[in-house]
């Protein structure tokens, strides 16, 4: 063997690489690719380990060998080469062949490439080869070949890393196996690895790292070990590590998956620690989408997905632990608790998958279905006997938690969506069934209400309808905490809060539990009342205990008692517990008011939580906690119209409060508020007050009748004072009238408080007596301080009751006429006065008495007071007779005397004079007028009152004699002389009408007003549109108006007409009055006349003449350099305003215009631009003198400065060929400037864009539009010619026409290569030579373009080097695997052989792969018609492919259009029939008796043998699904009725056929939750079949077939059976099972009889018959045995409850 390796060496070193011969010239070339793969391929230098497992995993293995990797690694230089260290690799494969070495010896020679459908899972090219990254020299010893290679080129090739050279020593074998170890064997393949010295660490880092999963998904390699060997063993740094896996074969098929359980055991070697772990693995198949296919996959169907669920902590070592894998495990963390195995495609460094890459995505739209039918198996198909609590732990593989990868975020969403649609979530049934249900069906319950179901079981408290109320409930062991995040992103929520009412409303759980519990339930419902039961019906729920009228205990709703139906109440002292009760019972529980039970209330006061239930039940349950207070007031309401009851409620109070149970503010309180009875007998509950007996009253004495009657005020009757006894008690009338006193307060005057009415008595004069008694009566209201009511005491005050004297003469007033004064001063007053006596009162009637009653009397209106007061009288006495009428001129003139003798006799007339000043009674010029604010008028009011209507005392009606008064009317408030007055001035301003064509002195003092008087704004309010001023064009207003200044007089040449104050008029001090003449709006500046001046521009702007604009330019160069200069007011209009005339014949502002100049002449000819017009017809070359002038305006003078005149001025003539080279070149120019002055960010407007879109740009394809032309350079010349698309015609424009690549692309058109494939492809139909299209076809597959319109959706069908034509995507497919469409479709592989390009059809025109599910069915619909008979070839190809692209899209497209289906024929072909006519043989006696009366073959067909790719069972389906009926549903039965029954033999079932195992499996059957049948129903139903008659008959029943056919033909056969159930008739026909007739016999009568009873039984849930039936009829082989049918009933998950159980024992006893 190794002489046959060392010539095969012998020869690749001779013929391959020239060893001994010429050099090969392409061997530098061959050593520079090998060395750019090697080092570009991974980012991280040691990802050459997953190479070598990859390698590993897809090599080839002896028959029972467990395929085993070690990596090995010493300090030892076995190889001589100066290594630090030494890396061995061993591996148990075949060995190398001669074909892996020729393939090791070459670059992208793999011999793997394109078998992935083998399993070989390294795909980069790379393999061996990585190896160079951590040494320099590899050696290989492998079945006899001893070789190495080296990084450096050979000396005799001049090529390194594949020229293979023989290894004669260092190392040898010996050496070798030294190190492995001496006991054992080495491997078949060994590789050594001498490591460079920088890559010793990273190198024993990777080994270190190992991750323990790495076997998890690799089929082969069930061993991996890593280890260290050195002489000194402490000197190894490597964690060791051998990791073994193991599977459990035992796999169980479902859908296309299969699952098993993969054990990962990793020892540690350094410490000797083992770590195990358990993965559930689920495998599954589904078919690649075209829309996912990928070149690199092109050859895969089937994408294979495997979930690896953890049982238990995942094996790591101190790493992070991936979540997907490649076969070999990726860097990518999922954050998902399972992990996704599949053919991804890699990132080159393999740390990631391909995340944009459209195969991945597919893989991944799959993973959600994988999970869906793994989780299902993991959680539905366990063992029956598994508790429900081992299930829980399951739902954490749900992916609950986010990704940081979006697509992965994707893949979990939808797991979630179909999770939501599965029934998975385990139901509390509290049975030994278990019950699963979809998540948004069940509910989750609270943890305390939990606790209180675990209790109430306890208890006895039954619990089976506990998923009866509206949701499932979750299984307590699932319904926990820990569980919240996965039962939260499931969708599983709490039960809604009406649950908790029903539940416990349905289940006993109030009246059937302890007091502790009770209160338990009552917590519960405290605890969560605001939160979840408010508003839910545990209102209206029985809950709440009370005592009954009876004494018994019942139970009310939290309804009732909130709304007073039943007022359930507890006490809040104990003490009073007992007194409650009784006087409740007493009062006969009056208004539905009870009491909770005793021992209710005493368990509530030691329960641990009592104040969080006291204060539920007091705030909403409204059970209120009452003592003996709160009950008497509860009694008070309850009172009524029942006097009795009243006077009963005041011996209750009587007796509660001298037993102590009430205070005295209590009672005093309840008093107050209580019923009493009057002296009618009536029932009062308002009063103000209690009146004593009116025969032992006062106030009967001074009023007479009763006045209160009408205040609430209420007069005791005499029943209060008749002895009574209540409840055991009573008590004197003396004491219970003493406790009416006292706590009722009955009183009498002047005790009393007054009624608010008149009192009839004081409308005539009083007795002295009566007079005082009145008196002292509003004394003690005032001492109590009692409001006194109006209407009372306005009687008093205005009733004439009260003795006065007038000037000696007696009388009556009333008091609020009277005075209490000193005789003396009412002498003065009366004698010096002109008005009426004043009244005073009588003090010789009353005595001195009167005089202890000063303040009662001012109360009532008697005025008192001393000689200010008398003549404030005097004064408003005054004044209301001026009020009635004008006073007269005698009248005024003595008021004024009046005040000049107070004067004199030193009397102080203030306040005569504070009563008349404010009052409207003096004549003046503006009518009567009060003294304050009128004026004497003199001289010095004479200017004033020109501008001011000011109130002139009225001299002509009161004569000069009114001057005599001065004094006398500066007190008062007159104004005596002008002193500065201007405020009065302004405040009788006259009106704006009287104020124009004023004076000079008017004027003058008018703005005088202004500054003295604080009110200029009236003033300029006033005079703002009044034309008071004189100017030099007459009188204008003052914002008309300016003051002159000579500084500025130039622009007044501009604008002319403007007023001007007259400074001859009103003379030099209108100068010192500037600042009042600007608050009046006069100019007085030149800002302030710029403004004006500004909108004169604005106004004449239309009208100015070329020498009133060079004028003001001139006016403006002037002003430029002095103070005034124009403002910005002025400026913004000069700027803004339109008024300067361009060449386009228009007025525009000067920014929007341009001085022409020779910089424009280039771009004119295409623009339409506003250049200022410098023709002799207007302003003509002067307007260039002020170019400066014209720029600082705004005036463009500049081309940089004018682009965005282009930009909106942009006009190209119709005809694009009068455009010159040197117009295009300016206008790229201006896009030039453009661009650099927005840095590239400039966005055209759409004018712009409109506009430059025209066909303008010359290009080899004539003048187009700038975006569809490109612009070719070198870039292009890579991939195409300059012919091949409309590019930019350099021989017109010239090559400087590239310099503007960037001004180009601003305006679309194209300059970058990768962006041109839309132009490039419109102009493809321009081409009809192959070589031409095939080299821009490569380079549309380049940069990935997609068709975008109709014209470039086309392919090129060659014909010839120059012919051909242009077919659609549709009408082309890539390979026709079958070759049965040549003649449908163009089948692109024979005329494109580039693997690539075809690529490119798929991916760019969605060309199919291979032709679709819907052209083979129009494939069908042609042999339909066309072709009597198909080849068993053609029609297994057909529904090969059916069936591998099978899906409810292919259903359904295949039950709507294909109308005839391949039926069995003996002949050469296959018939086409009609589907109709077609039929399924699922009843093979059925089949031959049809095949026997049939003249052409009814039944479908099928390959005679069954092949893998097309197995008979799903072929059938196939043909179910899309509408053949099987011969059993299709055919119509008639059995021949039985003829004298009373002949035949009446037999009992339960001896011969209906044996009590059969029943059981009944029962079982019919409990499963699926059929919904309740325990009457299945009772009912197994009564009915024990209950029918069973006849024996002797010959067969006979039976008529009938199968119709499409076109009305019926086909009619007779066949007959042993066995019928007349249900209708509720008779059973069976001929006797004669057992010695054979196993044939046998199975038929079984067969029969289990067909009869499943039918029968389960004829209105016809979908489980089949089930049953085998059921039955195994059951029967079984002959009933009851421990073998209970073990077949454990196996299918069935049970029977105890009612059945009960059921089973009454039936069979």
């Amino acid at each position: 063997m190794e002489m046959k390796a060392r010539e095969h060496i012998e020869e690749i070193r001779r013929k391959k690489f020239s060893i001994g011969g010429e050099l090969n010239p392409l061997t530098e070339d061959l050593h520079q690719a090998v060395k750019n793969l090697s080092a570009e391929l991974y980012a991280k230098d040691v990802h050459f380990l997953m190479e070598l497992i990859q390698n590993a995993e897809d090599n080839e293995y002896m028959e029972g060998v467990d395929p085993s990797l070690e990596f090995l690694i010493t300090s030892e230089d076995i190889t001589g080469t100066g290594a630090p260290a030494t890396l061995l690799i061993f591996n148990n494969e075949k060995g190398f062949s001669s074909k892996n070495i020729d393939s090791i010896c070459s670059v992208g020679r793999s011999t793997k490439k394109g078998n992935r459908k083998r399993g070989y899972i390294g795909e980069k090219g790379i393999g061996f080869k990585s190896v160079f990254l951590i040494t320099t020299q590899p050696y290989i010893f492998s079945n006899g070949y001893q070789i190495r290679f080296n990084e450096e080129p050979c000396p005799h090739c001049n090529l390194g890393y594949i020229v293979p050279e023989w290894v004669e020593e260092n190392p040898r074998l010996s050496d070798i196996q030294q190190i492995y170890g001496s006991k054992k064997s080495l491997p078949t393949t060994t590789i050594v690895l001498p490591l460079k010295p920088d890559k010793v660490k990273p190198v024993k880092q990777q080994l270190s790292s190992v991750h323990p999963e790495v076997l998890l998904f690799l089929t082969k390699l069930k061993r991996l070990s890593v280890r260290e060997h050195n002489k000194n063993p402490k000197l190894n740094t490597v964690s060791a590590i051998a990791i073994t896996s193991e599977t459990n074969f035992v796999t169980r098929k479902n859908i296309d998956a299969e699952s098993s359980t993969l054990h990962l055991s990793a020892e540690r070697k350094n410490n000797g620690s083992n770590a195990e772990c358990s993965y559930y693995m689920w495998k599954q198949k589904f078919p690649v989408r075209h829309e996912n296919r990928v070149e690199r996959r092109m050859d895969v169907e089937e994408l294979v997905i495997i979930l690896a669920f953890p049982f238990g902590e995942r094996l790591n070592r101190g790493t992070s632990s991936p979540g997907i894998y490649a076969f070999l495990p990726t860097e990518m963390i999922t954050n998902f608790p399972f992990i996704i195995q599949a053919d991804f495609l890699l990132a080159s460094s393999r740390e990631t998958i391909l995340l944009d890459s459209k195969w991945n995505q597919g893989i991944l739209d799959c993973v959600s279905s994988a999970f869906i039918d793994a989780f299902i198996s993991l959680v539905r198909t366990s063992d029956q006997n598994v508790p429900p609590s081992s299930l829980a732990p399951m739902f954490r593989f749900i992916p609950v938690n986010n990704s940081s990868y979006q697509e992965l975020n994707e893949v979990r969403n939808s797991i979630k969506k179909m999770l939501d649609q599965e029934n998975i979530i385990p139901s509390e049934s509290y049975t030994e069934q278990k019950f699963f249900h979809k998540p948004c069906e069940v509910g989750r319950l609270m943890p305390d209400f939990w606790n209180i179901l675990e209790k109430a079981e306890k208890q006895g408290v039954s619990l089976l309808n506990l998923s009866s109320h509206g949701k499932y409930i979750l299984t307590s062991s699932f319904d926990k905490g820990e569980y919240d995040h996965i039962l939260s992103f499931l969708g599983v929520e709490p039960v809604n809060n009406e649950w908790y009412a029903k539940c416990i409303q349905s289940s006993n759980l109030v009246a059937g539990v302890d007091r502790d519990l009770y209160l338990d339930i009552l917590l519960f419902v405290a605890e969560n009342w605001k939160s979840k039961f408010d508003n839910t019906e545990m209102k209206i729920i029985p809950l709440i205990k009370y005592l009954g009228v009876d004494g018994g205990v019942s139970l009310c709703s939290i309804n009732e008692c909130r709304n007073s139906y039943k007022v359930v109440c507890s006490s809040r002292y104990s003490r009073h517990s007992s007194w409650l009760i009784n006087w409740n019972k007493e009062f006969h529980c009056v208004a539905s008011r009870f009491f909770m039970p005793q021992s209710t209330q005493v368990a509530i006061q030691f329960f641990p939580y009592k104040m969080t239930l006291q204060q539920w039940l007091q705030e909403h349950v409204k059970v209120a906690a009452l003592d003996v207070y709160d009950y008497a007031v509860h009694l008070k309401d309850c009172i009524n119209n029942d006097g009795k009851l009243a006077i009963a409620f005041v011996h209750f109070l009587y007796h509660s409060f001298s037993k102590g149970h009430l205070s005295k503010a209590q009672v005093d309180h309840l008093c107050s508020i209580m019923p009493l009875v009057n002296n009618y007998g009536n029932l009062i509950r308002q009063r103000k007050g209690v009146l004593v007996p009116a025969n032992q009253s006062k106030w009967a004495g001074l009023i007479g009748s009763n006045p209160w009657r009408g205040e609430s005020y209420v007069e005791l009757g005499e029943e209060y004072l008749r002895p009574r006894s209540f409840a055991g008690e009573s008590c004197s009338r003396e004491k219970l009238l003493e406790f009416l006193k006292t706590h009722v307060a009955a009183s009498d005057i002047p005790d009393i408080s007054p009624p608010n009415v008149a009192i009839p008595a004081v409308s005539a004069p009083l007795t002295k007596q009566n007079a005082f008694l009145l008196l002292d009566w509003i004394q003690n209201l005032k001492c109590r301080r009692t409001q006194i009511p109006d209407k009372f005491l306005v009687s008093i005050k205005e009733g004439s009751w009260l003795r006065i004297t007038t000037n000696g003469c007696s009388g009556c007033r009333p008091p609020f006429q009277s005075f209490m004064i000193t005789s003396s001063l009412g002498n003065i007053l009366q004698n010096r006065s002109m008005l009426d006596d004043i009244p005073l009162i009588d003090q010789s009637f009353y005595g001195d008495q009167i005089n202890k009653y000063k303040e009662e009397l001012k109360t009532i209106g008697v005025m008192q007071f001393g000689y200010g007061e008398a003549c404030e009288f005097i004064g408003k006495h005054l004044m209301s007779l001026a009020d009635s009428s004008t006073l007269t001129r005698d009248q005024v003139l003595s008021v004024l005397n009046f005040i000049r003798i107070l004067t004199a006799t030193y009397l102080a007339p203030g306040k005569f004079i504070n009563t008349i000043k404010e009052r409207r009674w003096l004549r003046t010029s503006r009518g009567d007028m009060s003294p304050v604010g009128s004026v004497l008028f003199n001289n010095e009011w004479k200017v004033a009152s020109q501008i001011s209507n000011l109130p002139f005392i009225d001299t002509g009606y009161f004569g000069d004699e009114i001057l005599s008064f001065k004094e006398e009317l500066r007190s008062l408030g007159v104004l005596i002389g002008f002193s500065g007055s201007y405020k009065l001035v302004v405040d009788n301003l006259k009106s704006p009408s009287s104020l124009s064509s004023l004076t000079a002195e008017a004027v003058i003092f008018i703005l005088e007003c202004m500054r003295r008087s604080g009110q200029s704004n009236k003033l300029i309010k006033t005079l703002s549109g009044v034309k008071c001023f004189k100017t030099n064009i007459g009188y204008r207003s003052p914002r008309e108006c300016f003051m002159f200044d000579s500084q500025w007089a130039c622009i007044l040449h501009v604008f002319n007409d403007v007023p001007l104050i007259d400074r001859d008029f009103y003379g030099g001090s209108i100068f010192l009055y500037i600042n009042e003449l600007q608050q009046l709006g006069v100019k007085v500046g030149f800002e302030e006349a710029a403004k004006v001046f500004a909108q004169s521009l604005k106004q004449q702007a239309a009208s100015m003449t070329k020498e009133k604009v060079l004028s003001f330019l001139s006016c403006y160069t002037l002003l430029k350099d002095t103070p005034h200069k124009f403002p910005p007011k002025l400026r913004k209009y000069v700027c803004e305003v339109k008024w300067l005339r361009t060449r386009l014949g228009d007025l525009r502002s000067p920014s929007n215009c341009i001085l022409y100049g020779p910089d424009w002449q280039s771009i004119a000819p295409i623009t339409l631009l506003p250049f200022i017009d410098d023709s002799d017809n207007y302003y003509g070359k002067d307007i260039h003198k002020y170019k400066k002038e014209l720029k600082s305006i705004g005036v463009v003078t500049e081309f940089k400065d004018g682009v965005k005149f282009i930009v909106d001025g942009l006009f190209f003539p119709q005809d694009p060929s009068i455009i010159t080279p040197a117009n295009v070149v300016a206008l790229l120019e201006f896009i030039r400037i453009l661009l650099h002055d927005h840095a590239g960010r400039y966005k055209f407007p759409e004018t712009f864009c409109e506009r430059i879109s025209q066909k303008w740009l010359k290009t080899n394809d004539g003048y187009r539009p700038p975006d569809q032309c490109l612009l070719f350079d070198s870039t292009w010349g890579s991939h195409l010619k300059h012919t091949d698309g409309p590019f930019l015609d350099e021989g017109f424009y010239g090559s400087n026409i590239r310099s503007y690549k960037k001004e180009l692309n601003a305006i679309d058109v194209t300059v970058d290569v990768k962006k041109g494939c839309p132009l490039i492809a419109r102009h493809l139909d321009c081409h009809h030579e192959i070589l031409t299209i095939i080299r821009i076809y490569n380079y549309l597959s380049k940069f990935g373009w997609e068709p975008d319109t109709d014209v470039a959706n086309r392919i090129w069908i060659p014909n010839g080097t120059e012919n051909g034509k242009w077919v659609s995507p549709e009408e082309c497919v890539l390979r026709d695997t079958d070759e049965l469409f040549s003649f449908r479709l163009q089948v692109l592989e024979k005329y494109y052989d580039d693997q690539r390009l075809l690529f490119f059809f798929s991916s760019a025109f969605n060309v199919k792969s291979n032709p679709s599910v819907d052209d083979y069915c129009q494939l069908w619909k042609v042999w339909e018609t066309s072709r009597p008979q198909l080849s068993h070839e053609d029609c297994f190809k057909f529904w090969v492919y059916v069936s591998k692209h099978w899906s409810g899209k292919t259903e359904k497209t295949l039950t709507d259009r294909l109308e005839k289906l391949p039926v069995a024929s003996d002949s050469n072909g296959i018939l086409l029939s009609n589907k109709h006519d077609v039929f399924i043989a699922d009843d093979l006696q059925l089949k031959d008796l049809f095949e026997q009366v049939s003249p052409r073959p009814i039944f479908v067909w099928y390959p005679k043998r069954s092949s893998p790719s097309l197995p008979r069972t799903k072929l059938l389906e196939m043909y179910r699904k899309i509408g053949v009926r099987t011969i059993s549903e299709s055919i119509k039965k008639e059995e021949a009725s039985m003829v004298d029954v009373a002949q035949l033999n009446q037999v009992n079932p339960k001896d011969i056929l209906i044996k009590k195992g059969l029943v059981r499996l009944i029962l079982g059957f019919l409990a499963d939750p699926v059929l919904k049948i309740e325990v009457e129903r299945r009772h009912e139903a197994v009564k009915g079949l024990l209950n029918m008659t069973f006849l024996e008959i002797v010959e067969p029943i006979t039976v008529n077939y009938t199968l119709s056919l499409s076109s009305g033909e019926n086909m009619e056969l007779k066949a007959s059976r042993m066995i019928r159930w007349d249900r209708e008739a509720s008779k059973f026909f069976a001929q006797k099972l004669d057992k010695s007739s054979g196993y044939k016999n046998m199975i038929e009568y079984a067969t029969y009889f289990s067909k009869a009873i499943s039918e029968g039984l389960l004829w209105e849930n016809s979908d489980h018959i089949g089930a049953l039936f085998e059921l039955i009829k195994l059951c029967f082989v079984l002959e009933y045995n009851e421990e073998a049918i209970g073990f077949l009933m454990k196996t299918k998950n069935m049970q029977i409850f105890m009612e059945d159980e009960e059921f089973l024992v009454s039936i069979f006893p």
